[in-house]
């Protein structure tokens, strides 16, 4: 069985853009030409009934008039011919509703790591003619990961974010970021702070990770300062974040979306198994994070 590397995050939905209108944008994806080729959602399932509800669907791109080689059997020779619609690449990916969670496959020369979500959110967007819609992948980030990268830095010399509100889930950690956004009904939130040198901004980020890492009923003296929770809602899949410090003369430069959490499975999963795997893998980061409804 050939595998893949598949890359998580959680679909943002804002604007008229809701649960029901992603799902069926999906399951009736429009076509969307960009450059030489054209783009669509092919292969989908609705499987909303089954046990763990899913979307499933293939990311597909395709040259409307594309060349392949043929043998000529009178000559004994290869030839070029037309083919209508040639498939240049495509990535199985599935959606869960109940973690607005999205695994999807990273295609090598095709469909990289970064163009999935661009035509993901154009074709759903077209859906619903561009009109009060806005659809962004936010990567989920893997918490070790992050974690290790952050203990390089010696002092922090700038953290920003932009954070959108979550939806089902939020985490603990950074409740009173949620309560705040609820509170003021904002579409999203933008924080950036710049520290002095030489000791830098005084963060517990690092802190507030590994100590989650450690024990996911972790619970800090006192709430997540607002910078400190925007990055951790960015990590959990709800924005994106950055943060900038020194190491002795290195500068050293960390965001959310370079530690994107992955996993390997088949390049041509079954539908419901790959919905079980991605299950999994989100009901675990809800878990260790301590993520609530």
């Amino acid at each position: 069985m050939s595998r893949g590397r598949y890359f998580l995050g959680r679909v943002i939905k804002q604007g008229l853009l809701d649960q029901d209108k992603l799902m069926e944008a999906i399951l009736n994806s429009p076509v969307v030409e960009i450059g030489k080729f054209d783009w669509s959602i092919t292969d989908a399932i609705d499987g909303r009934s089954h046990e763990t509800p899913f979307i499933f669907g293939k990311l597909s791109k395709y040259a409307k008039n594309g060349h392949v080689t043929v043998v000529d059997e009178y000559s004994k020779s290869q030839v070029n011919a037309l083919a209508q619609n040639l498939v240049e690449a495509s990535s199985p990916f599935v959606y869960l509703p109940e973690y607005s969670g999205i695994a999807f496959l990273q295609v090598w020369n095709g469909i990289g790591q970064d163009i999935f979500p661009k035509r993901f959110k154009k074709i759903i967007e077209e859906a619903h003619g561009g009109f009060f819609v806005n659809c962004e992948i936010e990567p989920v980030a893997d918490y070790r990961e992050f974690a290790s990268k952050l203990k390089e830095i010696k002092n922090f010399t700038e953290i920003s974010a932009r954070v959108f509100p979550p939806n089902p889930l939020f985490g603990r950690l950074w409740e009173s970021l949620h309560d705040y956004i609820k509170r003021r009904n904002v579409a999203d939130v933008s924080v950036k702070e710049a520290g002095k040198l030489p000791v830098g901004i005084n963060t517990n980020i690092l802190n507030l990770v590994t100590n989650i890492i450690s024990d996911p009923q972790f619970q800090p003296n006192q709430p997540a300062d607002i910078t400190d929770a925007a990055i951790l809602m960015a990590a959990d899949g709800y924005g994106n974040g950055k943060i900038i410090g020194h190491n002795g003369d290195i500068e050293i430069i960390v965001k959310t979306s370079d530690t994107q959490k992955s996993f390997l499975f088949s390049k041509e999963p079954l539908p419901f198994e790959l919905a079980s795997i991605v299950e999994a893998q989100l009901h675990q980061v809800s878990y260790e994070r301590d993520m609530r409804h």
